[in-house]
């Protein structure tokens, strides 16, 4: 079964058409913003336009406007090809490549969250979380990693603080997804911020749908 991967929820825009755990075809760019702009193209570019017989997204958490989009266009191409789609976490998919590319028993992902604040969960080796993901500051961020080795595109706030961290830097792929587990791969399509939106209601009310 051929699915397509859409991952839009960090500074990367990357798409990927898998059959089964084989890439057929991958693009990844670190766009940091116009995620809107590149990604139809970059699934246009795949062999066949992308056409799958499933589509995987990734949920969150990361950034609200580029959730968005990837959610936007994976149900919208879900719909108009009459298949299903289904969502994944960041975090779980950054670990799964980690533990791809290194022998750790256990690795805590650390991806940029905002304001200063990190995006934070440990996983064991099997891909178990040690415990839920939180936002927090990099100095809670750094005590909570218990000497796991830190991976993601939010370590530079940890190495700030603590020069010779044992890290990896990183962003999400979306031709890592392979890697993750039925179980994993199973979220509905739907935003997973992690924390509450700049923007409010009137009287400072967060619409609930967005709320963390």
């Amino acid at each position: 079964m051929r699915t397509l991967v859409i991952d839009t929820a960090t500074a990367a825009c990357s798409v990927a058409l898998l059959d089964g755990d084989r890439i057929v075809a991958r693009a990844h760019d670190v766009v940091g913003r116009g995620h809107a702009e590149k990604l139809v193209p970059m699934i246009a570019a795949l062999p066949g336009g992308g056409r799958a017989d499933h589509i995987l997204v990734d949920c969150g958490p990361g950034s609200f406007t580029g959730i968005r989009v990837g959610l936007a266009a994976a149900r919208g191409l879900a719909l108009g090809w009459g298949i299903a789609a289904s969502g994944y976490n960041s975090l779980a998919l950054v670990a799964a490549a980690g533990f791809g590319a290194c022998d750790d028993d256990a690795l805590s992902v650390v991806l940029e969250g905002g304001h200063g604040e990190v995006f934070v969960q440990p996983f064991a080796r099997d891909m178990t979380p040690l415990a839920p993901f939180a936002s927090m500051k990099p100095d809670a961020a750094l005590a909570a990693l218990d000497g796991r080795r830190a991976i993601g595109n939010g370590v530079r706030w940890l190495t700030a603080l603590s020069a010779d961290l044992p890290v990896i830097e990183t962003l999400p792929d979306a031709a890592e997804a392979w890697r993750l587990a039925p179980a994993l791969t199973a979220l509905p399509p739907r935003p997973v911020y992690g924390r509450a939106p700049d923007a409010k209601l009137p009287g400072g009310i967060t619409p609930p749908e967005l709320a963390a």
